[in-house]
């Protein structure tokens, strides 16, 4: 059974930080393109960044910078180191394996 499990998500302040991670099972998850995704209150899903099973990377220009995706294939898991938070980074993140399957989301908002 494949699984993505999102974690790490919560209320933070303007200018604080998060880390989520991605659990992945019932994959070969060393060979997965992974993302990391976002839907933002009433607007689309939007591509957040990207790793490849190499580890070569890819932001979206409004979070490179401040975000960082990483990988660790011995644990099958993936992060998204989040500093320099904003309130428009509130948003449900969710894990992506491409062209398989998606986790169910973890909630993010940034809050004073």
């Amino acid at each position: 059974q494949v699984q993505l499990v999102e974690s790490g998500g919560g209320l933070v302040q303007p200018g604080g930080s998060l880390r989520l991670s991605c659990a992945a099972s019932g994959i070969i998850f060393s060979r997965y393109y992974m993302a990391w995704y976002r839907q933002p209150p009433g607007k689309q899903r939007e591509l957040v960044a990207g790793i490849t099973s190499g580890g070569t990377t890819n932001y979206a220009d409004s979070v490179r910078g401040r975000f960082t995706i990483s990988r660790d294939n011995s644990k099958n898991t993936m992060y998204l180191q989040m500093n320099s938070l904003k309130p428009e980074d509130t948003a449900v993140y969710y894990c992506n394996a491409a062209n398989c399957c998606r986790g169910q989301g973890t909630q993010v908002t940034v809050s004073s």
